[in-house]
């Protein structure tokens, strides 16, 4: 059981009011309102602010402050409101593939959670940036599977599996996974390396991403766009900080610092006439 974990606010911060027991229902209701309710961001990172992953640290900024994060403080959250309303549950790492050149191999920077049912196994990601699931995926190979958004399907290698989604008519690998089981202390040292390495995507791109019932929203610097889920995009380019910043409340649902460096990292992104 986790201690100190405010189920209540969790759920009302992702806008949940249903059953609480640990059944396969709940459990899908659950990881598509946090999804749709949490986005994924890496502000934090922009602003070389510190990013925590004890209970505490994730319940203010993600919950009580009503912030996102990337992969690590969303499925740890996740985790641990699962953990309380009583489901098993086992955290794992991936290596990502996603727009990766075949044959690349990157380190197991992505977390994401196996959860233990009566019926089966599955795999739950509130965490993946522009492709996060909306719904958990059973573990099992070579099945086409439904979530509120794309399909998906995991496929065997080896003694991993790889994730992929439907987009577009084709079958894109998000990441390979195996079944072994992480430590807080395993996704510490990549979420330093992530939030601090100056090779790291998250300290040289402004990234946000968050579905909506009938579309996914992505920003990427100062690029928006809008995948809706007859396949369909539109793209607009922000242009100032204002826009930056009204893209992040609004798209995003993010309450944004009230803090000058806040500006500073917006107008980097944006300035006038960019793009």
């Amino acid at each position: 059981m986790t201690t100190g974990f405010d189920l209540d606010a969790y759920l009302g911060r992702i806008g949940y009011a249903g059953d609480r027991a640990p059944t396969l229902q709940t459990l899908r209701a659950i990881h598509v309102c946090h999804a749709q309710s949490i986005a994924f961001e890496n502000l934090n990172c922009l602003l070389r602010w510190k990013i925590p992953l004890d209970v505490d640290s994730l319940q203010r900024k993600l919950v009580r402050d009503g912030r996102g994060g990337y992969c690590y403080e969303q499925n740890l959250l996740f985790s641990d409101a699962l953990r309380v309303l009583g489901f098993k549950v086992t955290c794992l790492a991936a290596r990502v593939m996603w727009n990766m050149s075949p044959g690349t191999v990157r380190a197991r920077s992505h977390m994401l959670l196996r959860v233990d049912l009566d019926d089966a196994p599955y795999i739950a990601d509130v965490g993946f940036g522009g492709l996060t699931l909306t719904g958990p995926l059973r573990l099992a190979p070579d099945i086409e599977q439904a979530t509120p958004h794309e399909l998906f399907r995991l496929i065997s290698a080896g003694e991993e599996f790889v994730v992929q989604a439907r987009i577009r008519e084709q079958w894109r690998a998000l990441y390979r996974f195996d079944l072994q089981e992480q430590s807080l202390p395993d996704y510490e040292v990549s979420n330093w390396y992530l939030s601090n390495h100056p090779d790291s995507k998250f300290v040289k791109e402004l990234i946000a991403a968050r579905p909506a019932p009938d579309r996914r929203y992505a920003l990427l610097n100062n690029d928006l766009s809008v995948h809706y889920l007859d396949g369909t995009t539109e793209r607009r380019i922000l242009r100032s900080a204002p826009e930056l910043r009204e893209a992040l409340q609004n798209e995003f649902q993010l309450k944004l610092p009230e803090t000058g460096e806040l500006e500073t990292v917006l107008e980097r992104f944006a300035p006038a006439g960019r793009g």
